[in-house]
């Protein structure tokens, strides 16, 4: 296997216990905030270049939220470190119960194209944070973001530790054949039928994974909302990044009064955030590649066009585009979409809204606009999903103190701050007992006795409670 010695390098380097002082992860932590600092420009010069990223956009998600995550990560891993001691019986009062928490050792992260740097770099820090190795594979769909963390990245990590490897579909393959301790995957569209290869390769050695998978995240716009604050935090939300995020509004659903409303305040947010014509604006991005433009273009042919619509196959442009009285069994309701496309589907009411979603694969998010904060409710208390936001896109996934993650097909497992140290630390548990006091452990030996029995019971028993009742 052509990665059997890298891997094994970087296991050599783990079992020396080289990563797991405290000292050695903050160093390294320390110098990838000098990655983020010393290459800012040409992370912004190799986004907009790979998909034409504004330089907003790129400055706020591949910088400033994976600054963030390392700062938090910082001033908080001293704190994450510590055993955490446990509640303990009266047999183990003078003994010491905790878990540890220790790093898995080498570590696998498979980053995917539509955030470049922010999707590897935010793992990568929770991984270090552990005390792992890590072997890095970022997506070569984005060959210049792919060329600057394969270039650039060895210049601040210790490479006996951290490993960066630039590798197609085959080669991929390959490395997934080795063993690691833990793999960390992010698809983007279509990437269930990824994360079933991802799983089998990592059941060949019992590797545990996370997968973050995405899907069709749903919309409720209820009757009774602030029309034009919706328009536009929907248009953010779909039409952020070319709309090529995995936690993206995929879907409306509304009444079709609603629908009627939207409409015309949709498209004054498309014009007051992009100008008349989207294609000469700075703050648009384009499709990734080819592949995919075709994808998302063909699914324009769902309901009818109702804004936008314009597509450039040489520039990979497709306008921002909402598409009106979509059926569940048009082309855009059957896969995610990844792009500037947001479709409309008319609901009789909430309930109607909600048995839709319920009939459908988990999403990595459900959102819910609505003035009267029980619909809201309503909505996250009967749905599920990976996550959520009421009366918002996006946002919840700024909060390092929120896990992000996904239920179902839309992904397992979750990461964002101090979810990422725990999700590459075991949680050891541990038990540390006193060598003298034998006369404690005589009521476990044989022979059994009825007597031993009632004191081991008084000894070992967890007894629930008791409740009050009001007469």
């Amino acid at each position: 296997n052509p990665y059997a010695g890298l891997v094994a390098h970087l296991r050599a380097a783990w079992l020396s216990g080289k990563t797991r002082p405290m000292e050695y992860r903050v160093a390294q932590l320390e110098a990838l905030g000098r990655f983020l600092d010393e290459k800012k420009q040409e992370i912004l010069e190799a986004t907009a270049l790979d998909m034409g990223k504004p330089s907003f956009e790129a400055y706020f998600t591949e910088i400033l939220l994976c600054k963030n995550e390392l700062n938090g990560t910082l001033n908080n891993l001293s704190h994450w470190m510590k055993d955490e001691h446990v509640d303990k019986n009266l047999v183990t009062q003078l003994d010491s119960a905790f878990i540890r928490k220790d790093p898995y050792g080498v570590v696998l992260i498979i980053a995917p194209w539509n955030y470049p740097i922010h999707l590897f770099l935010v793992p990568l820090i929770g991984a270090i944070a552990a005390g792992n190795c890590v072997v890095i594979k970022p997506s070569e769909t984005t060959k210049n973001s792919e060329r600057l963390v394969a270039e650039m990245l060895s210049c601040y990590l210790d490479n006996d530790c951290f490993a960066v490897v630039t590798a197609g579909v085959q080669e991929t393959t390959r490395l997934l054949e080795n063993k690691f301790d833990y793999i960390f995957f992010t698809g983007t569209s279509r990437s269930p039928s990824v994360g079933r290869i991802i799983m089998r390769a990592a059941a060949e050695h019992l590797t545990p994974v996370t997968l973050e998978l995405g899907g069709k995240n749903p919309c409720y716009v209820s009757d009774t909302c602030d029309v034009p604050n919706v328009a536009r935090r929907v248009a953010w939300g779909r039409f952020f990044n070319a709309g090529q995020t995995c936690i993206a509004p995929d879907y409306l659903l509304c009444s079709l009064e609603m629908q009627e409303k939207l409409m015309p305040a949709l498209r004054e947010a498309i014009a007051e955030f992009f100008g008349p014509n989207p294609r000469e604006s700075p703050d648009f991005g384009r499709i990734v590649g080819d592949k995919q433009f075709r994808r998302v273009r063909a699914l324009l042919c769902s309901g009818r066009v109702a804004i936008g619509g314009q597509t450039d196959e040489k520039e990979r442009y497709i306008a921002p585009t909402v598409l009106a009285d979509v059926l569940p069994s048009d082309p855009a309701m059957q896969e995610e979409i990844f792009g500037p496309i947001l479709p409309i589907v008319v609901v009789a009411n909430m309930d109607e809204a909600i048995d839709f979603i319920n009939a459908r694969p988990r999403p990595l998010a459900v959102y819910a606009f609505s003035c009267d904060s029980k619909v809201v409710n309503q909505v996250l208390e009967r749905t599920s999903s990976g996550g959520f936001c009421g009366n918002d896109t996006l946002m919840h996934v700024t909060l390092t103190s929120l896990p992000f993650g996904g239920i179902g097909s839309s992904g397992l497992g979750r990461y964002h701050g101090k979810f990422t140290f725990d999700t590459f630390s075991h949680q050891r548990g541990c038990l540390h007992r006193n060598m003298g006091l034998e006369a404690l452990n005589a009521l476990r030996y044989p022979p059994y006795t009825q007597q031993k029995l009632g004191l081991l019971t008084a000894t070992f028993e967890i007894k629930r409670k008791g409740m009050c009742t009001l007469l």
